[in-house]
C-alpha cells in the first residue's frame, strides 16, 4: 500500500498554467538585431513550419511529465508493508556458563557414553534457548574471569550458535563466580525489574573472584534478579583398574569440588532455586522446570515496514529531462546542417 506524508504538494499541479495564464507578458527593451541572413533564415523555417508545429507538442507535454513526477516525489511517497509483530516484553534471561577445566571431565552419561560436562551442558542448553522465543537472552561465559560473549537480544539463534561454538579454557582454568554473577547484574540493572533472571551453571567453586559470590549474590537481590543455580557433575564416576579392566577398580565423586551449599545459598538470597544435575537427563529436566518457574511473555508489538518511493519519480524525471536535451541538441545540428546547406546553394 503506498502513502503519501504531503499530498497538497499535488495541488500545485496547474501552476505552471496559470502562470502563463495570468501573468503579464515580459516587456522587453532591448534593441533589434540585426541578422544579413535573415531572408534565408525566413525562408528555411517557412519549409519546416508544419513539422515543428507538430514537433513543438512534444516538448511542451514532457514538460508537463516532468512537473508531475517532481510533484510526486515531493509528496514523499511511502510503500508500507503488512504488519510485522515482534516480542515486546519477553523476560531478560541471563545465562552464566562455566568453561574452567574442570568442565571437561568426562562423566555425563549420554546414548550409552561418557561425554564431558561442556558437551551435555551445550546440547541441552542450546535446545532450551532454542524453546525461549520472545524473550530476550544472554550469554555468559566465565573460568578465571567473566565474559559477555552476547548481549541481550531477542536473537535467540546467534545465542544458541555462541554457546555451542565456546571451548574449554577461552576464559582462563579456574572458576569466578562472583565475578559472573557481578557482571551479569551489571547487564540486568538497567531492565524491567520484573523479569530479570539469571541461571548460572557451574562444576565446582568459586576460587578466583574478586568479588565474593555471596556478596554479588545480595546486590542483586537488592535489585530484584532472580538466580537459579544448577550444580553439574556425576556423583560417582568409576575409574578402570589395572590395564583397563575391572581389576582394581574403583569409585570416586568427581563433584567432590562442588560447593552446593553457596550455590544453594545464593540462589536463596534472590529469591531463586538451586538445582542438582548429574546427568544430561537431569539437566533437561531442570530446564523444563525453569520453563515452568519463568513462562514466556507472549505480548507483542506490530510494525509496519515502510520504505520510500520519492527517489522512482525523480529518477524518470533525470531520464526524460536528459532526453529532451538530446533532442535539442539533436535539432539544433540539424538546424545548423540545413542553414550551411542553404546558403552553400
Amino acid at each position: 500500500m503506498i502513502e503519501w506524508q504531503w499530498p497538497w504538494m499535488l495541488l500545485l499541479l496547474p501552476l505552471p498554467w496559470l502562470v502563463r495564464r495570468f501573468a503579464p507578458p515580459l516587456q522587453g527593451r532591448e534593441p533589434a538585431l540585426r541578422a544579413p541572413f535573415f531572408e534565408q533564415w525566413q525562408q528555411l523555417s517557412a519549409t519546416q513550419t508544419g513539422a515543428t508545429r507538430h514537433a513543438g507538442r512534444l516538448p511542451a507535454l514532457a514538460l508537463w511529465l516532468l512537473w508531475l513526477l517532481l510533484l510526486l516525489a515531493a509528496a514523499r511517497p511511502l510503500w508500507v508493508g503488512e504488519a510485522i509483530e515482534l516480542p515486546n516484553s519477553g523476560r531478560d534471561l541471563m545465562l552464566a556458563v562455566d568453561i574452567s577445566g574442570s568442565m571437561k571431565l568426562e562423566d555425563m552419561e549420554m546414548s550409552d557414553q561418557l561425554v564431558s560436562r561442556i558437551r551435555a551442558v551445550k546440547q541441552v542448553g542450546s535446545d532450551f534457548i532454542e524453546q525461549r522465543e520472545g524473550d530476550r537472552l544472554g550469554l555468559i561465559l566465565f573460568g578465571s574471569n567473566a565474559y559477555v560473549q552476547s548481549p541481550l537480544s531477542f536473537d535467540t539463534a546467534t545465542v544458541r550458535r555462541f554457546l555451542l561454538e565456546a571451548q574449554i579454557g577461552f576464559a582462563g582454568q579456574e572458576t569466578a563466580i562472583g565475578d559472573a554473577i557481578g557482571l551479569a547484574v551489571k547487564r540486568l540493572r538497567e531492565r524491567p525489574a520484573e523479569s530479570r533472571v539469571l541461571i548460572l551453571l557451574s562444576d565446582g567453586k568459586d576460587t578466583a573472584s574478586s568479588v565474593q559470590p555471596l556478596d554479588a549474590a545480595k546486590l542483586a537481590a537488592d535489585l530484584g534478579i532472580r538466580i537459579y543455580t544448577i550444580g553439574i557433575g556425576a556423583d560417582r564416576l568409576t575409574m578402570p583398574g589395572l590395564f583397563g579392566s575391572s581389576f582394581g577398580s574403583r569409585q570416586i565423586n568427581p563433584s567432590a569440588e562442588l560447593d552446593e551449599s553457596g550455590l544453594q545459598k545464593i540462589a536463596e538470597l534472590t529469591g531463586g532455586t538451586y538445582f542438582r544435575a548429574r546427568n544430561p537427563a537431569e539437566l533437561a529436566s531442570i530446564y523444563r522446570l525453569l520453563d515452568q518457574l519463568e513462562p514466556i511473555e507472549v505480548d507483542t508489538a506490530s510494525y509496519r515496514p515502510r520504505q520510500a518511493l520519492g527517489y522512482l519519480p525523480l529518477l524518470l524525471a533525470m531520464a526524460i529531462s536528459f532526453l529532451l536535451a538530446l533532442r535539442h541538441l539533436w535539432r539544433t545540428a540539424n538546424w545548423r546542417y540545413a542553414s550551411d546547406s542553404e546558403e552553400a546553394i
